[in-house]
């Protein structure tokens, strides 16, 4: 037997067959060539951070759920927040020209990185 084919003609619905049916779920059209540029600028962005932050921060990107996260990097929930929180205001100081201070606490930069986003 060389294949497999089929004797049975195409079927057409008609707006009656398609009543009562689940809809197709919709697709989102594939990214268009500026989106993946943008996209492929950000990953240099997790250079500016320690190691340990720089995969927290990775890993909450892709989406990984605070539950996982804790439990990856041996820590409490507000704890992992707060150095997430940490991560992305060096990212947003960097990113805007300004040097992170290194003797200054997490919270002061945070609330810093939060000043500049609200001007």
């Amino acid at each position: 037997m060389q294949g497999y084919f089929n004797l049975w003609p195409e079927v057409v619905h008609d707006f009656a067959d398609l009543i009562g049916r689940m809809p197709e779920p919709m697709r989102l059209p594939p990214p268009l060539p500026a989106a993946i540029s943008r996209m492929e600028e950000t990953f240099g962005w997790v250079k500016f951070l320690e190691p340990e932050d720089a995969r927290l921060v990775w890993a909450r990107a892709e989406g990984a759920p605070w539950k996982a996260i804790c439990w990856r990097f041996g820590i409490a929930r507000a704890t992992a927040h707060r150095r997430w929180q940490y991560g992305l205001a060096v990212i947003a100081l960097r990113l805007n020209g300004r040097p992170a201070p290194a003797k200054r606490s997490q919270t002061f930069l945070i609330k810093q990185a939060n000043r500049l986003s609200n001007q």
